[in-house]
């Protein structure tokens, strides 16, 4: 039987090699982004996406995440939760058909519906595919699957922009036709048709959705708290600001890579070891997470520093200002990261309503600050501002709540300093005190020592698991 941080592990590099590396190309894509469509196609676009990306959860009635922590019992009947989610987003798929050309009512979708309609429908039937398949622990292959996926964004977006000229259209389609097509492959390969049955378990129903329904607006908030911004920036400065503003989010992406490879093996492996001792189970949380948030603050430090160099690097000067932006938006995809750890433990216990309360408490605080800040002297800098504090309240809320269910060391002396370190590195950048590279690196040199301790102890654990296992 293979050990807890061994299996975690060999999870977290497997998702890695088809989420991280694959999404890492497309990170390296912003330059042809930015070479082939302008600040406000760039912003545009982008609110396509994010708004389809919103109504995602709604109309898969949030179940693809209730097919992933469902299919993980092994007392539950895999085919009845396989057919129950296929039928409710075939269900929810053809509302939204019938009622999305509303969506014409807003001058920046007129001529994109169809694209909002396209987008939402091959990402539901896509996640539904690829998440049955993680939760039956076939993580090789949905590491695969990405692989794919990623590379036909890359060729496909090569093909409609800078060959066919297609322009926000085109930068859309690359995806809808990726995410198509691995739900296919994934649909046939696994043979999925197979699961479709009328034998539908009542209780798996009821089950589902009374988990999976809290997540619609749950989501939504987390929409809000992260994306919401955009659209007041647009409204308040211009769709160039936007455009910019979306491209500064593509480097602190790479805390979100790196945390969301990281949480799809974390979240099996919580899940399928919390019917041990609840003493160990505690202990294994406290382990990873002290790791975890290491490491999430040292590439946070990271990207902080090298934000002016990877500007210049990745975009256009029309875009290069967006690295003002970037230390600001680092720290808020530190402590989104953050927040999904302390998810985890709902999604072991099943406590749905929690989760929608916190990120409740986010999406509030980020719209008010949204309202008082973009408007200021701050512009721009202040919709970053607000993307902190939301998901820094969260994060707040979500730890202490979650503690109650697993009382794992949430280390909070040493987030504290970290957290001060890091602030104090973004204000050094934003207002470029002299010598600001010296003192960055410096800071980041500090934090590395801080945090070797943790980072060790979770290696120490994954070496003596391989050693015991050997012999």
């Amino acid at each position: 039987m293979k050990n807890k941080y061994t299996t975690l592990i060999s999870n977290t590099l497997l998702i890695s090699i088809g989420t991280f590396g694959s999404k890492l190309l497309v990170f390296f894509m912003v330059r042809f982004y930015t070479d082939y469509l302008t600040t406000s196609q760039y912003g545009t676009a982008d609110l396509i996406t994010q708004t389809a990306n919103l109504l995602f959860p709604i109309i898969s009635f949030g179940i693809t995440e209730g097919v992933f922590r469902f299919a993980l019992d092994a007392e539950r009947d895999r085919k009845s939760i396989f057919t129950i989610s296929f039928s409710v987003i075939t269900a929810g798929s053809l509302l939204f058909t019938v009622i999305a050309p509303l969506l014409n009512l807003i001058n920046d979708f007129k001529n994109y519906v169809w694209l909002i309609i396209v987008y939402t429908l091959a990402a539901c039937y896509h996640a539904l595919c690829s998440q049955y398949i993680r939760a039956i622990g076939k993580t090789a292959f949905f590491a695969v699957q990405g692989i794919i996926n990623t590379m036909l964004v890359i060729i496909l977006n090569i093909i409609f922009l800078a060959f066919c000229n297609m322009g926000i259209s085109g930068y859309v389609l690359s995806v809808v036709l990726a995410d198509a097509f691995c739900a296919l492959l994934i649909f046939i390969k696994e043979k999925l048709w197979k699961l479709l049955t009328r034998n539908i378990q009542k209780s798996d129903f009821t089950a589902m959705l009374k988990y999976s329904i809290p997540l619609i607006p749950t989501t939504v908030f987390w929409w809000i708290t992260s994306v919401s911004d955009r659209y007041m920036v647009r409204g308040f400065i211009g769709s160039e600001a936007n455009g910019i503003y979306a491209v500064s989010y593509k480097l602190p992406t790479l805390l979100t890579l790196a945390s969301t490879v990281f949480m799809q093996a974390w979240q099996f492996s919580a899940v399928t070891e919390s019917d041990g001792d609840p003493k160990e189970h505690a202990k294994f949380f406290s382990t990873v997470w002290g790791s975890f948030q290491s490491v999430m603050f040292l590439v946070g430090s990271a990207v902080i520093v090298f934000a002016k160099p990877a500007m210049k690097i990745l975009t256009t000067p029309d875009f290069y200002e967006a690295w003002k932006y970037v230390p600001l938006l680092s720290v808020a995809m530190i402590f989104t990261s953050f927040t999904n750890f302390a998810g985890t433990v709902y999604v072991v216990n099943k406590k749905s309503n929690i989760s929608f309360l916190t990120a409740l408490v986010g999406a509030v605080t980020n719209i008010i600050l949204n309202f008082l800040l973009i408007p200021s002297p701050l512009g721009v800098q202040g919709a970053a501002l607000a993307t902190v504090a939301g998901y820094l309240l969260a994060f707040i809320i979500r730890a202490a709540i979650a503690r109650k269910y697993i009382p794992f060391d949430l280390h909070s002396m040493h987030i504290t300093v970290n957290t001060v370190i890091i602030f104090v590195q973004t204000a050094i950048m934003i207002f470029e005190i002299k010598y600001w590279l010296v003192i960055e690196i410096l800071l980041l040199i500090l934090l590395a020592a801080i945090n070797l301790k943790f980072i060790m102890g979770f290696i120490n654990k994954f070496l003596h698991s391989v050693i015991k296992k050997r012999t």
